[in-house]
């Protein structure tokens, strides 16, 4: 049965059986995926962590069929139906939708019309009008008259059809022709629920509302369904019913008597009744469902690119979290992100005081070395900005504007309580804006992703898978980048392939015992930490003060003894093999080809050890708003100003300008080259140009456009 699951995988995905079939052992031996893709490429010849994502939830398709194969032949078995073929037939089926219509005319039923007409005897004469070989109808139906049960031939022949309706809508021909209809003609419908008209207006869009279902974008769907499951909107998925209908007695209906004329209406009947409405349901339930992986395929991708933000490194950060009422609140990090100091100050109304504010600023700048400033986005951020770019710093000191979006969910959550017993969520607001500037990535595993602001109907989508894929982004996303073992916090740890949440705290509370680590071989002194979890998780953390260099890099420990003998032969140590690139170039890694070492290897050793643990992010920039523009009513039709992308949606991409008030760039407005995907356009947190097309100051929302606008390539 395994053989069969790698076969129909690989022929899925265009992946050949041999690399499929060794992923799929490696999968089912409890390897995670960054491991088997960074570790284990000989194995997969070298398939990325997508190929090895889609193996997998394939694999977990399969593995929930066999499940569902196994509960449906007990029950069919518990009925005393099972036979050889049909077994063989529900064993043999690998689609979900085919199994359940195998499965149908034995599902345990409520109480049918048809069940009733059963009740009554009525089987044998549905069987007699089924077969359509012609006959006086009514001379069959009176011999099934009995009294009270059935007073009449009319009434035995209802009851007949009823379970003539029943089979025809079990007959998986039928079912697969009506399927073919809403495949090709479905049209999703909708429109407003009489008395809703003002109060559900976000839906106005949707109040007429008619399209082919094949063609819906996925936000579109998502809103819909919002709109109806919030009341506003009315939703129909409708085809062709006659076409529908017709192509259903094709199959069942022949001939021309009497006979046949009562299939054709029990047929009719059976696609009105039974039919349409669970086909309808299937395909709700199937466009739902590829929505919500578009949508999810999106929100993933924006909160990857958040992840993978460029850090600024180990650099002391004054960070501050702007207000106007209640002032600005800062705080003074170290370069490992520790708060040593927080306060208050009020540069803006209606609490002003300027100078105060700027001999404050002055004086934590050089009583705690500040190398950069971290300034959040939200109320107020343009006029603090203004101040704090007005002052005269001793030292080269940049202002950076980090988005707030989260911060405010973390500062009231568990994990900052624990962190700051005594500090108000004001301060660990603070530290969380400061935080995301020196390492996005460290910091934002802190909050749940859903709440970091990317994407769009992220909680109108299938929540369970929602969750699996934004924590596989988290894992992919931690583990690319490898994880200083001696700073890294419980939340970032439990991302560390192999580990999780028991382990991360493990980890931390030997690190409190004991100290900083000295190597990644000390890891297996930690509790309920074994060889296998070791094998899992140390290539990904860094442990730089070990005084053996590959402890801070991405070498497997596994590896350990072919680099040194690489060094040995090049007559030096694996510390000078690393900073000597002229005895590097004198390895010829195919003298180091064995059973167990592949080139794929090796080639990944070489650029390992010529940048050891060096970081996939790109370098940190400073935006610079136009400083003409500060509010929505400064904004002019035609002006072209600077800004950053904010969030990537499958309609357009949300611009900060500086203005407290994102704008769109619709999908079409992207590119002066037609786009399909917006984020294969533009980036998150890209800084780029735009021009404004229209403001709507009542609704507060600012239309922009890329077409025809210089971008720097730098961007």
């Amino acid at each position: 049965m395994a053989d069969k699951i790698s076969t129909l995988i690989s022929q899925e995905l265009n992946i050949p059986l041999n690399q499929v079939s060794n992923t799929v052992s490696l999968l089912r031996d409890d390897n995670s995926i960054p491991f088997i893709s960074r570790y284990r490429k000989e194995a997969t010849g070298n398939l990325d962590e997508t190929q090895i994502q889609s193996i997998d939830a394939r694999m977990a398709y399969y593995d929930e069929l066999q499940k569902r194969k196994s509960t449906i032949l007990k029950t069919i078995e518990a009925q005393e139906q099972l036979t050889e073929e049909l077994s063989n037939r529900i064993l043999n089926c690998w689609d979900a939708t085919e199994l359940e219509d195998i499965y149908l005319p034995y599902k345990p039923k409520r109480r049918t019309r048809a069940q009733v007409a059963r009740e009554k005897g009525l089987e044998p004469l549905a069987k007699m009008i089924m077969a359509q070989k012609g006959g006086d109808v009514n001379q069959m139906a009176s011999k099934f008259v009995d009294g009270e049960k059935v007073p009449n031939a009319d009434e035995a022949i209802d009851g007949a059809l009823d379970i003539i309706a029943e089979w025809v809508n079990e007959n998986q021909s039928v079912r697969n022709s009506v399927r073919r209809s809403f495949r090709y003609d479905a049209i999703l419908n909708s429109s407003v629920v009489k008395g809703k008209e003002i109060e559900g207006r976000n839906y106005e869009f949707y109040y007429d509302f008619s399209k082919p279902l094949k063609h819906i974008s996925s936000h579109q769907l998502l809103a819909i369904r919002r709109g109806e499951k919030e009341g506003f909107l009315k939703v129909s998925i409708d085809i062709n019913n006659d076409r529908a209908v017709d192509n259903v007695c094709r199959i069942v209906v022949r001939g021309k008597g009497e006979t046949s004329q009562l299939v054709e209406e029990a047929a009719e009947d059976s696609f009105d009744r039974l039919i349409k409405p669970s086909i309808e349901n299937e395909f709700a339930a199937l466009s739902k469902e590829r929505a919500d992986a578009e949508a999810i395929e999106m929100f993933a991708q924006n909160v990857r690119q958040l992840l993978f933000a460029p850090p600024l490194g180990h650099k002391r950060i004054l960070a501050v979290d702007p207000g106007f009422r209640t002032g600005c609140k800062v705080v003074c990090l170290d370069e490992n992100g520790n708060l040593l100091h927080n306060d208050v100050i009020y540069p803006t109304a209606p609490n002003y005081d300027i100078e105060g504010a700027t001999k404050k600023i002055h004086n934590l700048v050089e009583t705690y070395k500040i190398d950069a400033i971290a300034l959040g986005n939200g109320t107020a951020s343009r006029e603090t900005e203004k101040f704090l770019k007005r002052i005269r710093y001793r030292r080269d000191i940049n202002v950076f504007v980090v988005s707030e979006n989260g911060a405010s969910i973390y500062s009231a959550s568990k994990i900052a309580r624990d962190e700051f017993p005594d500090k108000d969520v004001t301060v660990r607001g603070a530290v969380s804006i400061g935080r995301r500037l020196l390492d996005p990535l460290a910091e934002l595993v802190k909050i749940d992703p859903k709440s970091i602001g990317v994407g769009q109907y992220q909680h109108d989508v299938d929540q369970t898978k929602l969750k699996e894929a934004l924590n596989y982004t988290v894992e992919s996303c931690v583990n690319s980048v490898g994880v200083n073992l001696n700073t890294a916090s419980k939340e970032l740890l439990t991302y560390v392939s192999g580990l999780g949440p028991t382990l991360a705290q493990n980890i931390v509370n030997y690190r409190a015992e004991n100290g900083d680590f000295h190597s990644r071989e000390e890891l297996l002194k930690v509790p309920k930490l074994g060889p296998k979890t070791f094998t899992q998780a140390a290539g990904f953390l860094r442990v730089p003060e070990s005084d053996n260099p590959l402890d801070n890099s991405a070498v497997h420990p596994e590896r350990y003894a072919l680099v040194t003998k690489m060094a040995r032969d090049c007559n030096c140590t694996v510390a000078e093999l690393i900073k000597d690139k002229e005895k590097r170039n004198l390895i010829d890694i195919k003298r180091y080809i064995s059973h167990d070492v592949g080139e794929l290897t090796l080639i990944d050793i070489m650029k390992e050890l010529e940048k050891p643990g060096r970081d996939p992010r790109s370098e940190v920039k400073a935006m610079e708003f136009d400083e003409s523009v500060h509010e929505i009513t400064d904004l002019k039709p035609g002006m072209e100003l600077p800004g950053i992308i904010t969030n990537i949606t499958q309609f357009g991409a949300f611009v900060d300008i500086g203005v407290h008030k994102e704008g769109l760039v619709h999908v079409s407005q992207l590119s002066d080259k037609r786009v399909e995907n917006p984020a294969k356009a533009v980036k998150l947190n890209q800084h780029v140009r735009v021009r404004v097309v229209s403001i709507d100051l009542e609704r507060k929302r600012i239309a922009l456009s890329m077409k025809g606008v210089q971008q720097n390539k730098n961007n």
